[in-house]
């Protein structure tokens, strides 16, 4: 089994028969194995079950059944989502006194149905709440392609594991960034969905008028067939809409001719390091874009989506804050605490300027397709690195790196992080859609992949260190 090969080509090889989905687990294992004391991307293997459904596969393909479009795709979720008969974690110790799940996430359970198979679960930041993937109880992922290098977060393990080719497809959650952020700063696909779109049910939530839940990937089309498999109505979770689901993976080679796409200016336009800068200019240059377009008050918009995370979580958390504080990881303590003390009026105030700037905001699309802007605003900083600059102001590393991510989860915006191919580390630009209107970042995303403007290679640095 060749680990080099994306999540379709995995499949295709499975249901062809020119590998079994066992050998394709056993190989996955064995990486995982070997390599996760270098990439901490892992905090528990699901060894047993994952050889279980492996072999259910292969007796579904000699029965001549369809075990579904991932058939014996391994894939690996952050572990803040249910899996069946473990302990959720979300990062913390505090979690670990909880009882095993009963049963699986939702998404986990749709990506199954497919035909994928799950081997384990990935670092994070505890409770979500943070960019980095620096955990105080469950160490530090480091980045694939420089392990001295944040992967970022908190999806941090989930982005990880797949830049350094432990498993082709991830899941991940993403309030602030939480998904974009990690895979900028690790090379590959990253999708935030619309708001509602996908189900969140059995996922340990962190601030629930924010949180979303998406897959990571090497390639566009393995991050389509995920999002396709993904989608649908679900009953456990009250924000997941009864809209039909829209197949995107269907679509990839439409071509871009009719949609209009833009750059946004202002908040999206200052910052950025020079490697970001250009990357964003290499992918306008190659879709041809160069109108412009403004997202009023982001600034206040990001902001104003900081008081609503701090104040959500705080009130989520309000009770292990006040037995189990010594519990929490010092990075979130403080956050969390600041949060439970806010005013409500600054939390309702903050909600009423949300109305505001999704109704500017809306305005955009009766002009604009697709817009454009950077996703963070550098490449990886450094594990022990504290500040960065940004706009000639030295700043902290860890809530500046959601500079240009907050503005859009405020909104619920649709989002795909591309990475864009450099001479250096990686870097992301951001895909941004109208909502329910992903099918038309995927598309923008397929073409640049097909130019070679943005791939996500295997990352090998790490693998050549002692």
């Amino acid at each position: 089994m060749n680990h080099q090969w994306m999540a379709w080509q995995t499949a295709a090889a499975i249901r062809s028969g020119e590998v079994t989905a066992q050998n394709v687990v056993a190989a996955t294992l064995t990486r995982i194995r070997d390599h996760n004391a270098q990439l901490n991307c892992f905090t528990a293997v699901t060894e047993a079950s994952a050889q279980q459904a492996a072999a259910q596969i292969d007796r579904a393909l000699a029965l001549g059944q369809t075990p579904g479009l991932l058939a014996g795709v391994p894939f690996a979720v952050k572990n803040l989502f249910d899996i069946q008969g473990v302990t959720t974690l979300a990062g913390s110790v505090i979690n670990q006194d909880n009882p095993p799940a009963a049963q699986d996430a939702s998404a986990i359970a749709a990506l199954k149905r497919a035909g994928a198979i799950l081997v384990g679960a990935l670092n994070m930041d505890e409770y979500a709440y943070g960019f980095v993937t620096i955990n105080h109880h469950y160490g530090a992922t480091p980045n694939p392609h420089d392990l001295a290098r944040i992967a970022g977060g908190s999806s941090g393990g989930s982005a990880a594991a797949v830049a350094a080719g432990l498993v082709p497809l991830t899941l991940g959650s993403d309030t602030n960034g939480s998904i974009r952020v990690p895979a900028a700063l690790c090379g590959v696909y990253g999708l935030k969905p619309t708001y509602g779109r996908l189900s969140r049910a059995g996922a340990y939530l962190f601030s629930s008028s924010l949180d979303h839940i998406g897959p990571f990937a090497r390639s566009v089309s393995d991050l389509a067939l995920a999002f396709d498999a993904l989608q649908g109505s679900d009953s456990r979770d009250p924000i997941c809409t009864q809209r039909p689901p829209e197949l995107v993976f269907p679509q990839l080679g439409r071509g871009i001719d009719q949609l209009r796409i833009a750059i946004a200016t202002d908040h999206f336009a200052v910052g950025m390091q020079p490697a970001v800068q250009q990357a964003l200019e290499k992918v306008a240059a190659t879709l041809r874009a160069t109108q412009t377009v403004t997202l009023p008050e982001s600034a206040r918009a990001r902001a104003a989506a900081y008081l609503i995370t701090a104040s959500e979580g705080a009130q989520l958390h309000l009770p292990r804050l006040q037995t189990r504080l010594p519990d929490f990881d010092p990075a979130t303590c403080d956050r969390f605490l600041a949060g439970a003390m806010m005013p409500q009026s600054w939390y309702l105030q903050a909600q009423r300027f949300r109305r505001w700037y999704r109704d500017q905001v809306q305005q955009l699309w009766h002009t604009t397709d697709v817009i454009l802007a950077p996703t963070t605003p550098c490449p990886a900083p450094y594990l022990d690195q504290d500040t960065m600059t940004v706009a000639g102001e030295s700043v902290p590393v860890r809530p500046h790196l959601g500079l240009y991510t907050q503005p859009l989860s405020f909104l619920g915006l649709p989002v795909i992080s591309v990475p864009v191919v450099t001479n250096g580390l990686p870097v992301g630009v951001q895909l941004i859609a109208a909502p329910y209107r992903e099918s038309a970042l995927f598309r923008v995303a397929a073409f640049l992949e097909r130019a070679d403007v943005c791939a996500a290679p295997i990352a090998t640095a790490w693998q050549s260190l002692p």
